[in-house]
């Protein structure tokens, strides 16, 4: 066994590698552990508003005039540290803008902006989703009556 572990020792410092294989036989590999489900993000608050201030909402409401010119989807969310979450805007049944917010920590306030054209009146939504599309919560509104 001396003799084994010289010339490996030798072969090593010679620069050259030596191969082996294992012949003896070994149990099947244990199957790997389930995945731990993904942290639960939640939204623990929301709200459409016309702007924010110090990070929380302004003007908030269902019900907004012709000329509101934009408003905001503000959401404070809990368990997504790290992700990210989509805001996806609806005029109607039409997707108008679908927004990805990185989020820092947890809980998490973050928010987005849409444009309101005055003749784009009528019900509006909001979604909020997680990373893989899934609905969190959702917000209507209405523009213009």
């Amino acid at each position: 066994m001396k003799h084994i572990h010289t010339m490996l020792a030798i072969a090593l410092v010679m620069g050259r590698g030596l191969a082996a294989q294992d012949t003896t036989q070994h149990a099947a590999p244990a199957p790997a552990p389930a995945a731990a489900p993904s942290a639960q993000i939640t939204v623990d608050e929301g709200a459409v508003a016309k702007s924010v201030l110090d990070r929380q909402p302004q003007d908030t409401g269902s019900v907004f005039p012709v000329d509101v010119g934009q408003l905001i989807c503000w959401t404070k969310v809990t368990g997504a540290s790290g992700a990210s979450i989509h805001h996806v805007w609806f005029h109607g049944d039409t997707q108008v803008g679908d927004v990805e917010l990185q989020v820092g920590g947890s809980p998490w306030r973050t928010w987005s902006r849409k444009t309101v054209p005055a003749d784009w009146t009528g019900a509006w939504h909001v979604e909020v989703r997680d990373g893989s599309g899934a609905v969190l919560k959702r917000f209507d509104f209405t523009v213009g009556q």
